[in-house]
Order: C-alpha cells, then structure tokens, then sequence
C-alpha cells in the first residue's frame, strides 16, 4: 500500500524569487540540511543553515526568557549587499527555509509572499 504522507522537500520555486543567491531546509534541532537549492561555490548553504540554526535558537530562548506566547513567523536579517530571510515551517516550527538575497535585485514583500507560497507545498 502506497504511503499517502510523501514527503517533500521541494524548494526549487524559491528561485523565482528576484535576486536569488541561495536556499535550504534546516532542521533546527540538528542544524543539518534536507534540501537545497542554488548557493553553488559563491555561497556555502550548508554553513549557512548550520549557522542560522543558531540564529533561531536563540531568537526562540529570548521569546521564552521575556514570556512571550508566540511563534516566529520569520527573521530578516539586513547587510550591506544582501538580505537573509529565515522562517520556521507553520506545521513544523523545528524545521525552517532560509533564503539569502541579493539586496539591489530583491523585493521582500515578494519574497515573503513567494517563500509562504514554497512553504504550502511542503510535506515533512
């Protein structure tokens, strides 16, 4: 009997998002990857989900540290050159897409919406 829940991890409609550098899957609890897309040699994702696992956790202590009953629906985080977009998956906040973004090409309204728009498609 076929599996009705397949999983997917399909992130590739990320790239349609204007100034695409990269994007991952992140378990949280591990910091390890469950898919990709773009990134290349110009851009370390592996690092990078790894890196912003930290990010998350912390963001999540801080909430708990002040009282707050609530989730985070996602984290910007601004350079000089490029925007990192992180957010926790609604059905399984443990796990979070992150996209980074090259800031003179991108919208992020467009992006938000594009990135929630990926998120509906997955199954975990």
């Amino acid at each position: 009997m076929p599996n009705e829940m397949t999983m997917s991890t399909n992130i590739s409609g990320l790239n349609e998002i204007a100034g695409f550098i990269g994007a991952c899957l992140v378990d949280s609890e591990t910091g390890l990857m469950l898919g990709s897309e773009g990134g290349g040699s110009r851009f370390d994702l592996e690092a990078a989900g790894a890196g912003n696992t930290e990010v998350v956790k912390a963001k999540l202590a801080t909430m708990q540290a002040l009282g707050l009953n609530d989730t985070i629906e996602d984290i910007l985080i601004t350079l000089g050159k490029q925007y990192h977009l992180i957010r926790p998956l609604s059905a399984n906040p443990s796990i979070f897409i992150y996209v980074a973004l090259d800031k003179k090409a991108a919208n992020l309204g467009m992006a938000r919406i594009q990135v929630k728009k990926v998120e509906q498609t997955l199954r975990l």
